[in-house]
C-alpha cells in the first residue's frame, strides 16, 4: 500500500502531466521534479486556510518560476481553495475546478499558462518574467514586518506571516533576483524563504553552458541562511529545511533543492523535459513508474482530498479561526488600529484624509513639481498611516523622504519606519513596491524618469495586476540640462502611456500636483506614474485660469479665447503649460485667439464622455499645437491631421536648460510661429 504522502505527491504529478498533455502546451518538467517540495510546504508548513484565501495573516506562496503553473493549479484544486470576488468576498465555489484543470491554458480557464493575480484565488502575484516573483516576495516580507511593528500589541500577535517563493535557475540568472536578494539580506528579512529548484536545465540546454555560479556562496555573501536538500524526493530532508527556516530569526533563508526535472518520465534530467508535453506514450510510461493507472486521466485516488483536508485544511482553519477571535478582542482593546486594519484590507483611506492636502498660492517663480509633490506626499502620508515607500537611492533628489515626527526608516532595528531605502536597484524597487501593494499597504517608490526603463517589467505588472502601486519619477525632460542625453528622458513618457491600465500624470504646477495626489491616493485597482520636474514651474494664478481640479478629468481648458471660439488650440503638459500660456499672449498680440488646454493625464481624458472631450477639444477647431519636451509619439491622436507637435525628434544634449530650450524649439516664439502657420494654412 502506498503511503498517503507519496500518493498525494504522485497525484499532483499526474494532474500536472494530464493538464499539460490535454492542452498540448506547457511545462511539465518542474512540476514533476518539485511536487514533493511543494506538497511538503503546503501540507505541513504553510499557514493558509483554503476556505479563506485572503485571511490577512496567511503565509504567502509565490510561484516565481511561473511556467510551472500546473503545479499551483493542482495544489489549489486538491486543497479546495475557495474563490474570492473583486470586492474581497469569499465565494462558495472553488477557485479551481477539475474542468479548469482540463482546460489548462485555454480561454476563460482559471488555470492560465502562468499565475495571474485576480484571475484565480490563491495566486498571490502574477509571475511570468523570471525573477519578478522572488523580487515581489521581498516586498511582501517587508510589508509583513511593517504590519507586525505597526499593529502587534502585547499578546495580540496579529501579524507574523512568512513568505515563500519557489524559483528556478532562470530566476537566479535574472539580475532582478540579485538586486532583491541583496536588499533582503541587508534588511534581515527572516520571514522570507526562497526555494531554489536547482534542476540544472534551461530552454537552451544544460545550465553549464551559461550558468556556473556558486549560488549558495552568493547568498551567503548576501547575508542569507542557506540550507541544502540533496534529493527533492526525500520528504524528510525537505521538512528539515523548512524547520531550519522557521528557526532562523535574523536572516532570510535560501533552501537549495537538487531536483530532477521531469522526474519519472522518459526524458528525466533532460532539456526535453522543460517545455514540451511528454506525449501520450510518455505520459503512460511515467504513470507506470509512479504507480498511477496509465489509462486513467486526471486520476484522484480515494483518500487524497481528505488527506489534504486533514492537513492544510484543518491547520489553516484552526489558525484563521483563532486569528479571527483574537482580532475581535483586539478591536475592543484598540478600536482605532482595528479600523485602520479593516480599511487597509478594503483599500480604503481614513475619513477626512483630503483635508490634509495643501493649497499653493500663485507664484511666478513657483517651485519644481518634485518639490510640491514632496510636500503633498508628506501631508498624505501623515494622514494615511499605511503609506510607506522610498526611492532607489535618490530621495534627496526625488523629494520622497518623509520627515514628519515618527516617520523613521525601515531598517533591521526598526520595522516601523515609513521610509524605505531601496538602494541603486530600480528594478527591484518597483517589484518590492508591488509586493507591498499586494499586501494591501499603499506603497510608493521613486527614481529618475530615465531609469523607468530599468523598472518597466515591474511597472507593467502593476498595471496587469490592477494594484495601486505609485511610481514617482522626477527629472522628467531635457530640463535635466547639463547631465546630458543619457539622463534626459525622451521616449519614456510614450512607453509609460502605452501601458494599458497605468495612469500617467505630468502636472503643470503645484496645484495640479495636489489634484494629482487627490486622484492617485484614492486609487484601489490602478497604478499611477507621477512624472515631475527638476526645474521650477510657476504656480499658476487660478483666479484667472481654469481650476486645477480639472486634473481628475485628465485634461481641461486652462485659458480660453475671449469668445470661447479659438482660432487654435494649444495643448501641453508639465513644464510646457506655462510656455503655452506665454504663447497664448503672443498670439493674442498678433490678433490670433487661442485656447490653452492642460492635459496632465491622457488616460483619464480618454475615459471622459464624448461630450466633455468635444467641449475641451472642439472638432471644428482643427488648428492644434501640442507642446511637450518628449517624443511626439501619440500626440497625433489629439492634434489630428491638421495639427502640429512641438516635441523631441532626437535625443537631447548636454547644456544649460535655456540653451536646450532654444535649440529644440521650446520657446514661446517657436510655438507661436507654428500656431500662426496652422491658422494661416487653414
Amino acid at each position: 500500500m502506498t503511503d498517503l504522502d507519496t500518493l498525494s505527491v504522485n497525484t499532483i504529478r499526474g494532474l500536472c502531466m494530464d493538464a499539460i498533455q490535454k492542452a498540448n502546451s506547457g511545462h511539465p518538467g518542474t512540476p514533476m521534479g518539485m511536487a514533493p517540495v511543494a506538497y511538503t510546504l503546503w501540507q505541513q508548513f504553510l499557514r493558509f486556510d483554503p476556505a479563506d484565501p485572503i485571511w490577512p495573516n496567511r503565509d504567502r506562496f509565490v510561484l516565481s518560476e511561473g511556467h510551472a503553473s500546473a503545479l499551483l493549479w493542482s495544489l489549489l484544486y486538491l486543497t479546495g481553495v475557495r474563490a474570492v470576488d473583486p470586492d474581497y468576498e469569499v465565494l462558495g465555489r472553488p477557485a479551481v475546478t477539475l474542468d479548469d484543470l482540463k482546460s489548462f491554458r485555454q480561454l476563460d480557464s482559471h488555470c492560465p499558462g502562468h499565475p495571474e493575480y485576480r484571475w484565480t484565488s490563491g495566486v498571490e502575484t502574477t509571475t511570468g518574467p523570471l525573477g519578478q516573483g522572488v523580487a515581489t516576495s521581498v516586498g511582501m516580507a517587508i510589508a509583513g514586518q511593517w504590519l507586525a511593528a505597526h499593529f502587534n500589541r502585547g499578546d495580540f500577535t496579529l501579524f507574523d506571516f512568512d513568505v515563500y517563493a519557489l524559483a528556478g535557475d532562470g530566476c537566479m540568472m535574472e539580475g532582478i533576483s540579485s538586486e532583491a536578494a541583496s536588499l533582503a539580506g541587508h534588511l534581515q528579512l527572516s520571514n522570507l524563504c526562497w526555494i531554489y529548484d536547482s534542476n540544472r536545465i534551461t530552454i537552451e540546454g544544460y545550465t553549464d553552458i551559461t550558468f556556473t555560479d556558486d549560488v549558495a556562496a552568493r547568498f551567503l555573501a548576501h547575508g542569507w541562511n542557506v540550507t541544502t536538500v540533496a534529493d527533492a524526493n526525500d520528504l524528510g530532508q525537505v521538512s528539515r529545511a523548512f524547520h531550519s527556516f522557521r528557526a532562523e530569526t535574523e536572516r532570510p533563508t535560501l533552501v537549495l533543492v537538487h531536483s530532477h526535472i521531469g522526474y519519472g518520465s522518459p526524458v528525466e534530467d533532460s532539456p526535453k523535459a522543460h517545455g514540451t508535453p511528454f506525449g501520450p506514450e510518455g505520459v503512460k510510461a511515467t504513470k507506470r513508474v509512479l504507480g498511477i493507472p496509465p489509462d486513467a486521466d486526471f486520476h484522484i485516488p480515494e483518500g487524497v482530498p481528505d488527506w489534504f483536508a486533514r492537513g492544510i485544511g484543518a491547520r489553516g482553519a484552526e489558525l484563521r479561526t483563532s486569528w479571527d477571535r483574537m482580532f475581535d478582542a483586539y478591536r475592543g482593546a484598540y478600536p482605532e488600529l482595528a479600523d485602520e486594519l479593516e480599511r487597509i484590507q478594503r483599500r480604503e483611506l481614513p475619513d477626512g484624509w483630503e483635508s490634509a492636502l495643501p493649497v499653493f498660492p500663485a507664484d511666478p517663480k513657483g517651485l519644481a513639481s518634485r518639490d510640491s509633490s514632496g510636500q503633498v506626499l508628506e501631508a498624505v502620508a501623515k494622514a494615511v498611516p499605511w503609506v510607506v515607500g522610498g526611492s532607489a537611492d535618490l530621495a534627496p533628489s526625488t523629494k520622497t523622504r518623509l520627515t514628519f515626527g515618527g516617520a523613521g526608516d525601515f531598517q533591521p532595528d526598526d520595522r516601523s519606519g515609513r521610509n524605505l531605502h531601496l538602494g541603486v536597484r530600480e528594478h527591484a524597487a518597483a517589484a518590492v513596491a508591488n509586493g507591498m501593494a499586494l499586501t494591501k499597504l499603499r506603497p510608493y517608490w521613486s527614481g529618475f524618469l530615465i531609469f523607468s526603463d530599468y523598472a518597466k517589467a515591474a511597472i507593467r505588472l502593476s498595471a496587469l495586476m490592477e494594484i495601486p502601486t505609485v511610481h514617482i519619477f522626477t527629472h522628467d525632460s531635457i530640463g535635466v540640462g547639463e547631465d546630458g542625453p543619457t539622463h534626459q528622458p525622451v521616449e519614456q513618457l510614450a512607453g509609460l502611456r502605452a501601458t494599458p491600465g497605468l495612469l500617467v500624470f505630468r502636472p503643470a504646477d503645484a496645484n495640479e500636483v495636489v489634484e494629482t495626489w487627490r486622484v492617485v491616493a484614492a486609487l484601489r485597482r490602478e497604478p499611477a506614474a507621477l512624472v515631475l520636474s527638476r526645474q521650477a514651474l510657476p504656480t499658476l494664478d487660478r483666479t484667472r485660469l481654469g481650476s486645477a481640479d480639472g486634473v481628475a478629468r485628465g485634461a481641461y481648458v486652462l485659458l480660453d479665447a475671449p469668445s470661447g471660439q479659438p482660432d487654435v488650440i494649444l495643448l501641453a503638459t508639465g513644464s510646457e503649460v506655462s510656455l503655452a500660456l506665454t504663447a497664448h499672449d503672443e498670439l493674442a498680440a498678433a490678433g490670433i485667439t487661442s485656447r490653452v488646454v492642460s492635459m496632465p493625464c491622457w488616460e483619464l481624458f480618454d475615459r471622459q464622455p464624448r461630450e466633455y472631450r468635444d467641449q475641451v477639444l472642439p472638432p471644428a477647431v482643427t488648428a492644434r499645437v501640442a507642446v511637450e519636451e518628449a517624443s511626439t509619439f501619440g500626440w497625433d491622436r489629439y492634434v489630428g491631421d491638421g495639427g502640429a507637435i512641438v516635441g523631441m525628434h532626437t535625443f537631447g544634449a548636454s547644456a544649460p536648460l535655456k540653451q536646450l530650450l532654444t535649440k529644440f524649439g521650446f520657446t514661446p516664439e517657436r510655438v507661436s510661429e507654428v500656431a500662426r502657420e496652422l491658422v494661416t494654412a487653414g
